[in-house]
C-alpha cells in the first residue's frame, strides 16, 4: 500500500512538471479566430474556496525548484506580466480544471490555487480581479500569466507583455460581498470605423445629456456608449431620448466589477 501511494504520488508530480515544461513554449501561442465579446465578461469575484488538494505541493520544472506560498497573507508584487491563450484553451490546468482563455484566470508560480489577486497595468492603471487556478509563467522575468480576457481588459494583448503590480486578496465571508457585482446599463449608441468621429459623437452626447460616456474597441470599429447608470428605469429613460436622434440605440447591462474608462 505504501508503494502505491509513493508512485501515486510521483505520477502527480510528473504530470505537474511534465504539463508545466511543455505547454510554455510561447513561440506556438497565439489569439483565438472567433472572439466572443469581452467587454461583457466581468472580473473574478473572490470567494472563500478550498485550496486545491494536489496542486499546492513544492514542484520543480526544467530543474528549478518552486516554493508554494500556502500560508500566504499579504502579497504586492510588481514585474512583468504576459498572457496565454489559444494554444492552451480546452487543456487542464495544473489544478485540473480547463482552462478557458475567456475567463478571468491567471497563472502564478507560488501563490496557492486557486486563489484572488487584483491586477493592475501600471501603464494605463486599469485593473482586473482574476482566479488564480494554473502554474506559471515559468520565465525569469514575469510574476503572472493572464488568460486572454484578462489582458484584453488589460490592454496588454498587442504588446504581448505589460509592467503590473500583483495585489493578493484573501476572500472571507464578510469581505466576499465587497467583490459581489452590481448591475450598471450603458447606452450603445453607434459603432464608427472613425475613432475620432466616434469620439466628437460620445463627448457630444456626454455633455448634451450629462452622462459618463466610453468608447469600446470591438474589431476595427469604435462602439460609442454612454454610461454607467446604476438605476434601470434612469437608463430606459435615456434611451428614449437617444433614440430620437439615434433610433438604433439600445441599453446594455453589465457588472459594476468590471473597469470601466473612456480612454
Amino acid at each position: 500500500m505504501r508503494n502505491k501511494q509513493r508512485l501515486t504520488l510521483l505520477c502527480i508530480c510528473g504530470l505537474l512538471a511534465a504539463c508545466s515544461s511543455s505547454r510554455y513554449q510561447y513561440s506556438d501561442d497565439h489569439a483565438p479566430e472567433n472572439i466572443p465579446q469581452l467587454d461583457d465578461i466581468a472580473d473574478a469575484v473572490p470567494t472563500p474556496q478550498t485550496y486545491s488538494r494536489y496542486a499546492n505541493r513544492d514542484y520543480q520544472v526544467r530543474g528549478i525548484d518552486y516554493e508554494v506560498w500556502r500560508d500566504i497573507k499579504i502579497l504586492t508584487q510588481e514585474g512583468k506580466a504576459s498572457w496565454y491563450g489559444n494554444k492552451f484553451h480546452g487543456h487542464k490546468t495544473s489544478n485540473g480544471e480547463i482552462y478557458d482563455m475567456f475567463s478571468m484566470s491567471a497563472a502564478h508560480k507560488n501563490l496557492p490555487l486557486p486563489s484572488f489577486v487584483k491586477v493592475t497595468n501600471l501603464g494605463n492603471d486599469k485593473t482586473v480581479i482574476v482566479r488564480v487556478n494554473d502554474r506559471g509563467p515559468f520565465h525569469s522575468e514575469r510574476i503572472i500569466d493572464l488568460s486572454y480576457a484578462a489582458a484584453y481588459k488589460l490592454d496588454m494583448l498587442q504588446s504581448g507583455t505589460a509592467n503590473v503590480r500583483v495585489e493578493l486578496i484573501i476572500p472571507t465571508a464578510d469581505n466576499s460581498s465587497l467583490f459581489t457585482p452590481k448591475p450598471q446599463w450603458f447606452i450603445q449608441v453607434l459603432a464608427s470605423s472613425s475613432e475620432a468621429k466616434a469620439q466628437q459623437i460620445a463627448d457630444s452626447l456626454g455633455a448634451k445629456y450629462s452622462t459618463e460616456n466610453r468608447l469600446v474597441i470591438s474589431g476595427k470599429f469604435h462602439r460609442v456608449q454612454l454610461g454607467p447608470i446604476s438605476d434601470s428605469e434612469q437608463a430606459q429613460g435615456l434611451l428614449a431620448k437617444v433614440q430620437q436622434q439615434y433610433t438604433n440605440a439600445y441599453i446594455l447591462k453589465e457588472l459594476s466589477s468590471k473597469t470601466v474608462s473612456n480612454k
